[in-house]
């Protein structure tokens, strides 16, 4: 999920004056945790704003990724400073927003016309996750997995599957994060899969997108990752 791990933490905060300062909150907000791709800006919030009723776009990143904030600045998207893991940043960001509804997203990806309408349509009874079609990973495309969720802000009071605070679990460095946040929710009966919800992920897995440091620093550390998953799986299957 996603596609950013930052280096040294050195604090966080928002530029709109943090939690409870947003004085018109929105229906939904866009999590986009982001580093050092100020290009990916600008198309990602105009296809969100495009395709998006009533949302909010907030970039996660280094304090010192100024080409980052300055990008969203100029692109009228706000920006929530944290320095860590995508985990990490998402549960924080999370902690600061004020909307009924989070997605938890990346900084390459684009929003397809209907996509929030059609995952908020399987927000039906105990249904608090819901996953989008990302167009790429095949494990998504056939309906068995998902990469980035639209979820109900109050899920994070659930915590994780073995009590941690927040949304996601932050042992992992990068990868397999998706995979146990959605298998917490299978278990606990609240997830559902919109295959009509599209949020197309360019990734240079799937072609979509040329590879860069931020991508290898993801992949440097899968073997570490998946080491910590199987130590961990069994806590949902």
């Amino acid at each position: 999920m996603g596609t950013d791990r930052a280096a040294a933490d050195r604090g966080a905060g928002s530029e709109a004056g943090g939690r409870g300062a947003q004085k018109d909150p929105k229906k939904v907000a866009l999590l986009i945790p982001a580093l050092n791709r100020p290009q990916n800006v600008e198309p990602l919030v105009r296809s969100a704003l495009d395709n998006t009723p009533d949302c909010r776009v907030v970039f996660i990143c280094d304090w010192k990724d100024a080409v980052t904030h300055k990008a969203a600045r100029a692109a009228n998207a706000d920006v929530y400073g944290h320095s860590g893991r995508y985990s990490e940043k998402i549960n924080r960001a999370v902690r600061y927003v004020t909307e009924p509804y989070v997605f938890l997203g990346a900084d390459d990806l684009r929003f397809h016309p209907g996509w929030f309408e059609a995952a908020e349509a399987k927000m039906v009874g105990p249904v608090q996750v819901v996953g989008t079609n990302d167009l790429g990973n095949p494990r998504v495309v056939a309906g068995q997995h998902s990469t980035h969720f639209l979820v109900k802000t109050r899920y994070a009071d659930e915590g994780t599957i073995d009590g941690g605070p927040g949304l996601l679990h932050e042992g992992y460095i990068h990868n397999f994060v998706d995979d146990e946040f959605l298998g917490t929710a299978t278990k606990r009966g609240v997830y559902a899969m919109a295959l009509d919800s599209i949020v197309e992920h360019l990734h240079p897995d799937w072609g979509k997108a040329p590879d860069d440091e931020v991508y290898a620093i993801g992949k440097r550390t899968f073997e570490q990752d998946r080491l910590h998953w199987r130590h961990r799986h069994l806590l949902w299957s």
